[in-house]
């Protein structure tokens, strides 16, 4: 694929950018690198290599969902400067 300036315009425009026309040239050399890169990433003979979405063999290590420190509601309401039944009262801008 080659990039050409209309395309440039077309992604700076995409992206709601505005490009100058040294900024246009550079990313038209990035892209154009990227794309190369690609190439060559395609000339690998992967034959017999098996397909991944990831390198390493993990899947979920999730820990289990256990509850540890309970409630400690009343703990932490001797540490309100002010509360009312089982909540903390805060200050309120609303009448």
């Amino acid at each position: 694929m080659q990039i050409t300036d209309t395309l440039i315009d077309y992604l700076g425009e995409l992206s709601r950018l505005e490009l100058s026309e040294e900024e246009k040239q550079a990313r038209k050399k990035d892209l154009t690198d990227i794309l190369n890169y690609m190439d060559r990433l395609n000339e690998i003979d992967t034959t017999g290599l098996p397909e991944m979405t990831h390198p390493f063999d993990a899947s979920n290590n999730f820990r289990e969902d256990v509850v540890s420190n309970g409630d400690r509601r009343q703990e932490m309401l001797e540490n309100a400067p002010d509360k009312k039944g089982d909540f903390f009262k805060v200050f309120s801008t609303v009448p």
